[in-house]
């Protein structure tokens, strides 16, 4: 029986296997890749490393086997069908009677069309015969953190989510998570509402980069079109902008505030806080 990571050597799945490694001796781990090269230092740990491509369906043939267990991480190409993408997983899983299969979906109370592709996959996966675990994660506090340079540099955290909060948590929490129902017992057909233990709204996370930072940062909203013409601006294509302008709205109509406490109680520690997450971004 192998537990079976799906983008491996993405951001996320680069976290599972981390944390995988320490739980699991690494015969039993495979790294699910499409560039061989990027998990090397996988492979020189013992990782066995598969390489598929969720584009290329018949790469999954003979992946699998009777009781595995499998993270199928979603992917990020969200101009070639990402529904029929995991569909692909979902099907070659299904074939092999894998033990378990958890999917990287988004959470319930998201209306933003960033969800859709995860709905949709959801609803592949429970017409399957594959046992299931939904782990539904919240944002990540490196959707912000990563990206402090434009921040400090024109002194203005710059938003289309009015007041809204967002409950985000760290990739490592989340990937915790994944490894707590990937090596656990007792998950099957589950749903996890997963979201950090606070919520924040960004005019406290401009006061806290500038607390961090010794400068004076101050939260501009914009509108959600203003906030898409920047994205654009900065060079993403038109539908991933008007996509990710959605979820700000999402974000003022409190759709990314996860209370159910569900991803402390699986990794059995608080999340990581979003404070701790600036400082080693701004250390960084």
């Amino acid at each position: 029986m192998s537990i079976v990571v799906t983008g491996a050597t993405g951001h996320l799945g680069r976290h599972v296997v981390e944390q995988l490694l320490e739980k699991v001796p690494a015969d039993r781990i495979t790294a699910v890749v499409r560039t061989p090269e990027r998990a090397a230092d996988f492979a020189a740990r013992g990782v066995r490393i598969a390489v598929a491509d969720y584009n290329a369906p018949e790469t999954f043939d003979g992946l699998f086997a009777a009781g595995d267990k499998v993270l199928l991480v979603s992917g990020n190409e969200f101009d070639k069908g990402r529904v029929q993408q995991h569909r692909v997983v979902i099907d070659a899983a299904e074939a092999a009677g894998v033990a378990l299969l958890a999917y990287t979906s988004a959470p319930g109370t998201l209306k933003a069309a960033l969800a859709d592709d995860h709905r949709g996959t959801e609803e592949a996966l429970l017409a399957s015969e594959v046992p299931y675990t939904l782990l539904r994660n919240g944002w990540y506090h490196e959707n912000y953190t990563e990206n402090l340079a434009p921040v400090l540099e024109h002194g203005a955290v710059v938003h289309a989510a009015g007041e809204g909060r967002v409950s985000s948590a760290s990739r490592a929490d989340y990937a915790a998570a994944a490894v707590a129902v990937l090596t656990g017992e007792g998950h099957e057909n589950r749903t996890y509402e997963l979201g950090g233990d606070e919520a924040w709204s960004f005019a406290e996370f401009a006061a806290e980069v500038g607390r961090q930072s010794g400068r004076e940062i101050v939260y501009r909203p914009v509108s959600v079109e203003e906030y898409q013409g920047i994205l654009a601006g900065a060079g993403l294509p038109g539908p991933l902008a008007a996509v990710l302008a959605g979820v700000e709205a999402s974000i003022e109509n409190g759709e990314l505030v996860v209370d159910t406490g569900d991803l402390s109680r699986l990794t059995g520690r608080p999340a990581t806080p979003l404070a701790e997450a600036i400082g080693a971004a701004l250390k960084g």
